[in-house]
């Protein structure tokens, strides 16, 4: 690609020109104490900064945000900081994943409206990295993507806690009576010890592996703990190479490749990863217009093997010591030739090439391809008359003697009926049983809440039950673990036949032949699908009723409709006049 000069800089629309618009321009920079010296003939940064007070996991962004400007001002940019929604997974409700699209057009929308040449994307809080990729995607602009990096490990006398996974751990072990107030106080002390996002393979670790894979970060970045300095330095460099890849017209649609789709997809799978990865790369890839389906990530699942021994998937290690072990790095060099090494990355390199020199360190926190954590990949996709579009399970970290399985469902229609319902006593459960909650997908959530790792019931738990068959419509935490078939589509608020499940049906999932099965008759299935009744919107105005009319299934990545990039023709350059 032939490299820009200061005339070709997009942001020159803006300042160059000698009338009375762009002198206002000019004039309002002044303003603020610029100067031309500050922006003629250099590239203009956006920092699309994701800090906010409600955001431990970017706790830490308004310091980087800082690093990330010093590296700008090294490398003869200029960097202008825009703040963008925060998304804070602790706190937002219903779910973040309502938010993601508005994120995704806030930053799209952010950067084709600013004098800007080129972005860093800040995020690392699990809705945030696809969110911002989303949306750069379709802004078209170089842009380089920072991680927040994993928070320190956690520490409940003397043992490592993990994000997520030992929060459910513990609260079932003060369930069944085992772990009194002031133990439990304990946990939530030490579970959470630093800034940065979750430290186990969840959907935050997960994403930015992903971005990572896709070629969207320096090499080595969404390895390294937030708290660590080299976080510190890697934020400066990331500055300095977005300057460059200005100059160099570096744009996503040369990185984003189908060869870099599947890479990431492999990473994703080689990682243990989140379920709620398939979501957000089906939407990512659409957005980049590169062609991904579940059957896609299925296949790439069935022939990748887990390497990652990290929590949940893994049983001992978290992110701080697979950073120690090597970190994605030395994971993907381990893959050898299942990645596309020509891939271009941000660097302005191949992948391959970011790779020389990878070693892992420890070779159980970092498997060998002959001695893996998993014989298959994370995730495995199911279908059948429940789910003739798909759902997705994450076997490696599930009971093995539940990947097949038929019991009787046990239905519930909302989350209190569940919670009600998991808690009651007197119920003759069964650990065979198959637990059903409905309507919380997309629509039905509304938003598809991560209300997927349903809760054992109390009367089980009390027996020793730790696992057992799952199935929603929703999604779950990537810090969950279990039996739990999560994304069922179509769901059951648009009619979906998850539906017309009742409770005493039997159900049979069998992982291995990808399949599962409501056993009723197709004339009765289809008369109880012909006698469901329509169910009201959940919202009546505002951004929900945006949503409702526009958000995919969860087999098409949850974007909206008119988002994805065949919708229509690229959005022009804005005028100015």
């Amino acid at each position: 690609m032939q490299r820009n000069k200061a005339s070709d800089l997009r942001s020159a629309r803006w300042f160059a020109p000698d009338d009375l618009r762009s002198s206002g321009h000019r004039s309002r920079m002044m303003q603020m104490g610029y100067a031309p010296e500050d922006w003629a003939g250099r590239p203009v940064i956006a920092i699309l900064n994701t800090w906010s007070d409600a955001n431990p996991c970017h706790a830490h962004f308004r310091h980087r945000a800082e690093d990330v400007k010093r590296g700008i001002l090294q490398a003869g940019g200029f960097p202008l900081e825009l703040p963008a929604m925060s998304l804070s997974e602790s706190q937002v409700k219903p779910t973040t994943m309502l938010y993601r699209n508005l994120l995704a057009m806030e930053a799209e929308e952010l950067l084709r409206s600013h004098p800007v040449d080129g972005a860093v994307l800040m995020g690392g809080c699990d809705k945030t990295t696809p969110g911002l990729v989303m949306g750069a995607l379709s802004a078209g602009l170089p842009m380089i993507y920072l991680p927040a990096g994993p928070m320190l490990r956690g520490n409940y006398r003397g043992e490592a806690l993990g994000s997520g996974s030992d929060a459910w751990k513990y609260w079932d072990e003060r369930r069944a009576g085992k772990l009194d107030e002031a133990a439990w106080g304990g946990v939530e002390r030490g579970i959470a010890r630093s800034y940065g996002h979750c430290m186990t393979m969840g959907t935050a670790s997960t994403m930015t592996a992903i971005a990572e894979a896709l070629g969207l970060t320096l090499s080595g970045a969404s390895s390294i703990p937030a708290a660590d300095s080299e976080h510190i330095r890697m934020s400066a460099a990331t500055g300095r190479r977005i300057v460059a890849m200005v100059w160099e017209n570096l744009t996503p649609d040369r990185i984003v490749t189908p060869a870099a789709v599947r890479n990431a997809a492999v990473v994703a799978m080689a990682t243990g990863c989140s379920t709620n990865a398939v979501v957000h790369l089906l939407a990512m890839s659409r957005r980049a217009g590169v062609s991904l389906t579940l059957d896609d990530l299925d296949a790439v699942g069935r022939v990748t093997p887990v390497l990652a021994n990290i929590r949940p998937s893994g049983k001992t290690y978290l992110m701080e010591d697979f950073y120690y072990a090597g970190g994605l790095r030395a994971l993907m060099a381990g893959l050898g030739d299942r990645l596309d090494r020509a891939a271009m990355t941000v660097s302005g390199l191949p992948l391959g090439e970011t790779l020389e020199g990878a070693e892992t360190i420890n070779a159980d926190v970092i498997r060998p391809l002959d001695n893996p954590v998993y014989h298959e990949g994370a995730l495995a996709v199911l279908k059948g008359n429940i789910a003739p579009d798909g759902c997705v399970i994450k076997p490696a970290a599930c009971a093995p003697h539940l990947l097949v399985h038929e019991g009787r469902a046990v239905v519930f229609d909302n989350y209190p009926a569940l919670k009600a319902g998991t808690e009651d006593l007197d119920f003759d459960w069964s650990p065979d049983d198959v637990l059903v909650l409905r309507n919380a997908g997309p629509q039905g959530g509304p938003g598809m809440p991560e209300w997927g790792m349903l809760p054992i019931p109390a009367k089980l738990v009390k027996l020793g039950v730790r696992d057992m068959v799952r199935i929603s419509d929703a999604r779950m935490s990537g810090t969950s673990y279990g039996a739990c078939i999560l994304h069922v589509a179509p769901e059951a608020h648009i009619g979906g036949p998850l539906a017309a499940v009742r409770t005493g049906d039997r159900i049979r999932v069998d992982v291995p032949n990808r399949a599962i099965s409501l056993l009723v008759g197709d004339a009765e299935l289809e008369a109880r699908m012909r006698a469901l009744p329509l169910r009201k919107p959940y919202y009546g105005r505002g951004y929900g009723w945006l949503f409702a009319r526009h958000i995919t299934q969860a087999d098409q990545g949850c974007d909206f409709d008119f988002l994805e990039t065949g919708f229509g023709a690229p959005v022009p350059e804005p005028d100015i006049f």
